[in-house]
């Protein structure tokens, strides 16, 4: 197998970024041999036909989507998401990332249900995580949205989330 194929395979396999030592481990190389592979495959990956590019990341080597694709892509990626998240999880999901830190018990009272199984699911896609514990009785947990929610929303922070109706009325009137 050609080295180059070998360096793709393994960067697209990885998908965090990998060092030169890294590559240089696991293909067996040399330094030398590393950084010649690596030039070359990102030339390859610059021709008009290719969706890909080599990105470097704190000294680190990762593949990333072209930048004049991303929007195509995270219109894709935004349309499928909520095809695999219920209309329970999508509500809750957006009370946890509008009102984070957030209790369960707020959550159920705006939502007007119980949403235990809810909040399971969320955090087992990664989606939602526990912040900590509220320091009152029962030291109930506290919520908040994850790198993988933004990521999986094409958020590069909380500030990217649209304004709620009520937040721009409230804007208006003062």
């Amino acid at each position: 197998m050609h080295p180059k194929a070998q360096l793709e395979a393994l960067l697209f396999a990885w998908g965090e970024p990998l060092s030169e030592k890294d590559i240089r481990q696991a293909l067996d190389l040399t330094a030398l041999e590393v950084r010649n592979l690596l030039t070359e495959f990102s030339e390859d990956l610059k021709k008009e036909d290719r969706g890909l590019r080599l990105v470097v990341v704190e000294d680190s080597y990762q593949l990333s989507t072209k930048p004049e694709l991303f929007e195509e892509i995270a219109a894709y990626a935004k349309r499928n998401q909520s095809k695999n998240l219920s209309n329970a999880a999508l509500e809750t999901l957006s009370i946890v990332a509008y009102k984070q830190p957030v209790l369960k018990s707020d959550i159920e009272d705006i939502r007007g249900v119980r949403c235990d199984q809810v909040l399971k699911s969320l955090e087992r896609t990664d989606l939602i995580t526990v912040l900590g514990r509220r320091d009152i009785p029962g030291r109930p947990k506290v919520y908040g949205t994850t790198e993988l929610f933004l990521k999986k929303f094409g958020l590069s922070g909380l500030d990217d989330l649209p304004v709620l109706e009520e937040e721009e009325n409230e804007e208006e009137t003062e």
